[in-house]
């Protein structure tokens, strides 16, 4: 069932690929890749927290460290106050990892091909699955309307999406406009992540074909440009994030003041 190294040319694969059915529901290469890297996220961060101290941290712990401060300032400059930025970074910051940490262990040699079951790839990159990349945005989305009702109310969110005088028609429609707006910010967050995981994975596996025998030379200018992009599209990723919090925030605030 199980076999190890046989490639016999690029594996390319835009949708994930079944591999066996647990009680009616598929599970797929990218879904078990998912819950590894899951796994190991969740243990390293918990041992990287153990190993930051006040005067400093040092090795991998220091990665943690400078990775949540940067997240920390990112989200302070976005939504205004440090109290918030205080209360809401170590989401953005968890979102981060989990984004920056799936796309960089995708692109270990071992992901593809490489190992099969029944002929299929065993492991495939979480973020190069639409699936994977939609619930993440879905996540994301969810959490920017919780954090934003926490934040203003309930009522007072739904005005951020219908602002105006409640007898003017114009103000539903805009309303709705507004609504299906955060669809269309689910759908964008979701496919510029798995697009630039996906090409940048077809562009590797390419390379490393034509290479042949050198195929791991020839692959490593698109591998180290992927390690940014993955770093990028990370930051991108939750810089959308919170700048949708922010605009909620304030749109809340903008009607407080109409309505006084």
């Amino acid at each position: 069932m199980f076999s190890f190294f046989a490639s016999e040319g690029p594996h390319i694969a835009i949708a994930p690929e079944k591999l066996f059915n647990i009680g009616g529901v598929t599970i797929t290469n990218s879904m078990i890749y998912g819950w590894i890297v899951c796994t190991l996220i969740i243990v390293a961060l918990i041992y990287g927290v153990k190993k930051i101290t006040v005067n400093g941290s040092h090795g991998p712990a220091q990665i943690l460290d400078f990775g949540v401060e940067f997240i920390h300032s990112t989200t302070a400059n976005s939504l205004g106050t440090q109290e918030r930025a205080r209360k809401y970074t170590p989401y953005f910051a968890t979102i981060f990892f989990f984004v920056l940490i799936n796309n960089w262990m995708g692109l270990l040699p071992f992901v593809g091909k490489s190992f099969t079951y029944d002929g299929t790839a065993l492991l495939r990159p979480f973020t190069a699955d639409f699936n994977g990349t939609l619930s993440m945005a879905l996540v994301a989305i969810i959490l920017v309307q919780v954090f934003a009702i926490k934040e203003s109310g309930s009522q007072q969110h739904l005005r951020h999406y219908f602002a105006g005088s409640l007898f003017n028609p114009l103000t539903y429609l805009i309303g709705l406009m507004e609504v299906f707006q955060e669809f269309t910010r689910l759908f964008s967050l979701a496919l510029r992540l798995f697009l630039n995981v996906v090409i940048g994975e077809i562009l590797i596996a390419i390379f490393a074909y034509l290479g042949g025998a050198l195929g791991f030379l020839t692959a490593v200018p698109f591998t180290l440009m992927e390690v940014f992009i993955g770093l990028l599209q990370a930051y991108i990723f939750v810089i959308l994030t919170v700048s949708y919090l922010s605009v909620a925030l304030s749109h809340s605030h903008d009607s407080d003041e109409v309505s006084a």
